[in-house]
């Protein structure tokens, strides 16, 4: 029931944004729509890759606990992975830029 409800807020937050892309400015030329969205994209970015890190570090904590010999392999790999993770993030934020300008 939960995943349908927010399936139609969704939905329905997409079909009321659409007219925002008709508007124009008060002398005629359109909106630019271009600094919002990169706010958002670098938000979204960078809130979904602190949730992986989280989660990551939750992982490598974890399975730490279990076994404490793995702690070489567990804390290269731990690394490696919030590396490659950071590096969404700051992929996105350069992208912005080049296309905000």
């Amino acid at each position: 029931m939960r995943k349908l409800q927010m399936l139609f807020m969704s939905l329905a937050v997409l079909l009321l944004a659409t007219p925002a892309f008709a508007q124009t400015g008060a002398a005629g030329t359109p909106v630019d729509l271009a600094p919002l969205a990169a706010g958002l994209g670098m938000a979204l970015a960078a809130g979904l890759c602190g949730l992986a890190q989280g989660k990551a570090t939750a992982s490598a904590a974890e399975g730490l606990a279990r076994n404490p010999g793995a702690r070489p392999a567990l804390f290269t790999f731990l690394i490696l992975g919030l590396a490659f993770i950071e590096s969404l993030a700051l992929f996105t934020f350069v992208i912005i830029f080049l296309k905000v300008k």
